[in-house]
């Protein structure tokens, strides 16, 4: 096999081609073929989820190319032994695996879709903290997480077991694996919650607040989106349109009570209903009036919640609204860094969108009832929401303060 061919391609396009039959094909070998074809049906179960599909495609398409150009054996021979190969190769792959930058799978050339020529199933990053020092993504210093390396245990071993149900294989090979320990460490206590501090938040929604009053009509929705990410905890994905779901105003909705609820469409193709604080119910008012919309919406209303400024289309980008945030976020660190405030500055600047709903749900959990926050976040449990509840930690570092490293009668003869 020459060095080109053992370079990954791109197998799977997005969910939209797929789902029109307009997606590449790649040209392979008959037994490859029928892989491939059982792990495109497989994916296309989980069309439900954008995000759900696009993590299942990452880790099925390393497994078929590994499998492909490293094993050379189809997902039926493949037995414990090979996987845990696998596994290896995935904390370890090769530079040719890899690349520094996301990069787009397909691109367009003389009116065909071809595999992009640049695109690595395995990317490395640098963190948002590094970028800023000048320091460039090495490809030595990859590292696959622990939650990435259980994805692919969860992912592909959900994989054998659809095949198991077609009648494709008769042996699931992840559930072989009886050492699993080897490849995850324990943990004592719960991963701490990556959040905001109080002195964060407020310098940031300040921030948000001066933006939309310097350029109202490109900021005004910045605010909106800060409030709606901490006040209703949404993560980014419910704020913009998909193939499944558009917000629009109408999903703000009163009850007969007259109370507001917000409906969304989140995880796993969730519905819920999100209750509206009277705080967030003003950040609405005020994001409608900057629209020039009455102060609330009627009932059924179809404006989109988060509208491009060139067309009014529903926003469709995630990556537009990670870019607004984040320049909320840098202007509020240089206002820390104003301030002398240089630890929060350093600590707000390795933030992320996701930071501002991991926030609201830690704020309101010390002041609401657990199962109120778990109902609002659309947490499948309450122990999910307990991980936002840091008192007992609070508790144990308060106590730890306390203790003695020299005995007191030293402290006395000195």
């Amino acid at each position: 096999m020459s060095a080109n061919k053992c370079i990954p391609r791109p197998l799977f396009d997005g969910l939209q081609q797929m789902l029109t039959n307009e997606d590449y094909q790649p040209k392979l070998t008959k037994a490859f073929q029928q892989d491939y074809d059982k792990a495109r049906n497989f994916l296309l179960s989980y069309r439900g989820s954008l995000d759900t599909f696009n993590a299942y495609r990452r880790e099925i398409e390393r497994f078929l190319q590994w499998c492909q150009l490293k094993a050379n054996k189809t997902v039926k021979q493949i037995r414990r032994e090979e996987f845990e190969e696998f596994l290896d190769f995935c904390q370890n792959p090769p530079n040719s695996w890899i690349s520094i930058k996301s990069e787009k799978r397909f691109i367009e050339k003389n009116g065909e879709q071809l595999p992009n020529p640049k695109w690595r199933p395995f990317v490395i990053k640098t963190s948002k903290i590094e970028t800023r020092a000048g320091k460039q993504p090495d490809k030595k210093d990859y590292v696959l997480s622990e939650k990435s390396l259980k994805s692919v245990f969860a992912i592909v071993g959900s994989f054998y077991n659809y095949l198991m149900q077609e009648e494709f294989t008769l042996v699931n090979p992840v559930l072989l694996i009886r050492q699993k320990s080897r490849y995850f460490r324990k943990q004592q206590t719960a991963s701490p919650v990556r959040r905001l501090s109080e002195m964060q938040w407020g310098y940031v929604i300040e921030t948000a607040e001066i933006m939309a009053d310097e350029i109202p009509e490109k900021h005004s929705r910045t605010l909106f989106i800060m409030n709606a990410l901490y006040g209703m905890y949404l993560r980014i994905s419910e704020l913009v349109s998909t193939s499944r779901w558009t917000p629009t105003m109408g999903n703000f909705q009163r009850d007969s009570e007259n109370r507001w609820w917000f409906l969304t469409v989140g995880k796993g193709n969730k519905e819920r209903k999100i209750s509206v604080s009277n705080a967030m119910l003003n950040a609405l008012k005020n994001y409608r009036r900057a629209l020039q919309l009455s102060p609330l919406p009627t009932p059924n209303e179809k404006t989109p919640l988060l509208a491009k400024h060139n067309d009014g289309k529903p926003m469709k980008s995630t990556r537009y609204i990670r870019e607004l945030v984040q320049a909320c976020f840098d202007r509020a660190s240089e206002r820390l860094i104003a301030d002398n405030q240089h630890e929060e500055a350093e600590q707000l600047m390795a933030a992320t969108v996701h930071w501002l709903r991991h926030t609201g749900i830690s704020d309101d959990v010390k002041i609401r009832p657990r199962e109120h926050v778990r109902d609002d976040a659309g947490h499948s449990s309450s122990a999910i929401t307990d991980k936002y509840i840091d008192i007992e930690l609070h508790e144990r570092h308060n106590s730890a303060k306390r203790k003695r490293i020299k005995p007191e009668f030293i402290d006395g003869m000195l």
